[in-house]
């Protein structure tokens, strides 16, 4: 039997025309499996008893399954949740104060091993099918309160979403589509390390935004904290960035994680405005979020500070990220780890 969450609605569409059914009905499954969110083909009470039998009878409707939760004093929300395998997957509800942004996992684990990360420390399991994606938008909703309501979806959590591409494709389609999770593609963003070739495809088949992981202004130091820039250096990712056809209005936004005596430099800074010349983009600055065992430091104030100040009089956007969830697993992979340890 099937997982109904792991069909789009083309795909339920044909499933209807083959038994027999009307293919406008499909936009009706497809609204109360993603929209409405039943737990029951009962519930779907504008379609016939007969087809809710026959639904009934071919497939079944997951239900997410969390398995542990951390509350920061920030409102920031760690889930954790079992799949059918028993594998583990984490998603993180971000407050801010005009958003409540949730956090994705794309894959059990992360194959990219980049040095800052704790996800890749625990190794890559497996990609994430569509329903593992979504089901974590429904764990999340299921712990808000009446008056609250998520803004905003980044695909930013475990794993590289561009190496799970078909996944992910279909996942963002039926969150921007207004019969599914009804997000508009502008509070929607997909978060690389730079799969080169993936981000142009991407950029073709839909309008959602583009973060990039950059986190190096030279391949050497790129290369020491994240291996993919051996394949994709930053010339090439950079080109890439380029030619990314971004809706109009909208920026690309770079992701630069500080790193002590790493990467917080005054002659970083300026490399990376030389870099940067040409892409209408934004800096996310992220000073290092320490984890057990991790071999890198958080920059002073100071450092953070005066590494912005390069990039702002130079006219980039460039806001510092505060972090989240201090006192709680709050750096991916670590509530995960807890459990397995």
């Amino acid at each position: 039997m099937q997982n109904i969450k792991d069909l789009t609605l083309n795909d339920i569409e044909k499933w209807l025309t083959l038994h027999g059914e009307k293919a406008y009905k499909a936009l009706q499954v497809f609204a109360w499996v993603f929209n409405k969110g039943v737990n029951s083909f009962d519930d779907m009470t504008d379609l016939s008893k007969a087809l809710r039998e026959k639904l009934k009878e071919n497939f079944f409707i997951s239900k997410p399954k969390i398995l542990a939760t951390e509350k920061s004093q920030d409102g920031t929300q760690k889930l954790l949740l079992e799949l059918e395998d028993l594998n583990c997957i984490e998603s993180v509800l971000i407050p801010e104060e005009d958003r409540l942004t949730l956090c994705l996992s794309s894959q059990v684990g992360c194959p990219l091993d980049c040095g800052f990360c704790m996800t890749g420390k625990g190794g890559f399991v497996r990609n994430l099918k569509l329903s593992e994606i979504v089901n974590q938008v429904f764990a999340a909703q299921s712990l808000l309160s009446v008056n609250q309501k998520i803004t905003n979806l980044v695909l930013m959590g475990m794993g590289e979403p561009l190496l799970n591409y078909d996944e992910v494709i279909k996942f963002l389609n039926i969150a921007i589509h207004q019969k599914g999770l009804g997000f508009a593609p502008k509070r929607v963003t997909v978060s690389t390390a730079g799969i080169v070739p993936m981000i142009e495809r991407l950029g073709r088949e839909i309008k959602v935004n583009l973060a990039v992981s950059l986190n190096a202004t030279t391949d050497e130091i790129r290369n020491r904290l994240m291996p993919i820039n051996k394949k994709y250096p930053l010339q090439i990712l950079l080109d890439a960035c380029r030619k990314y056809p971004a809706a109009r209005n909208r920026y690309i936004t770079f992701e630069y994680i500080l790193i002590e005596d790493v990467n917080d430099s005054i002659e970083d800074a300026k490399r990376l405005v030389k870099l940067l010349q040409g892409i209408k983009c934004k800096i996310n600055l992220i000073p290092f979020n320490p984890f057990p065992g991790a071999e890198f430091k958080r920059p002073s104030e100071k450092t953070i500070l005066n590494f912005q100040k390069v990039l702002m009089d130079n006219n980039y956007i460039a806001i510092i990220r505060a972090s989240k969830g201090q006192d709680i697993s709050a750096a991916c992979g670590q509530l995960r780890g807890k459990l397995q340890r």
